[in-house]
């Protein structure tokens, strides 16, 4: 990783791929059909607040209770969180050695 030790839980796992960490943004809404039956709207709502305060999803409006006030927010992944969250939800991706673009001329 590059300095930052991210841990994420399931819930987090699935919400973040739900977004799609490379990805623009997405309302409440559709995030939570996205997600199916994985989460239900409680356990969507306490996630979502725990990854927005440790900086890692950004919203428009930050105040959100219910079902129906999630659904017309806008959510997104912090781009400056994106190559670290990619690693952290796949972890064995991080992990393969790179080959050098160095080339050594003769």
């Amino acid at each position: 990783m590059s300095g930052r030790e991210i841990n994420l839980d399931g819930g987090e796992i699935s919400v973040l791929k739900a977004l799609g960490v490379g990805s623009g943004e997405m309302n409440g809404e559709d995030l939570m059909t996205r997600l199916g039956g994985d989460l239900v709207p409680a356990e969507l709502i306490e996630t979502l607040k725990g990854l927005m305060a440790v900086g890692y999803v950004e919203a428009d409006k930050n105040a959100f209770y219910k079902a129906e006030d999630l659904k017309a927010i806008h959510f997104r992944v912090n781009s400056g969180y994106s190559k670290d969250l990619k690693e952290a939800i796949n972890p064995q991706q991080g992990q393969k050695p790179r080959k050098s673009k160095r080339v050594r001329r003769e």
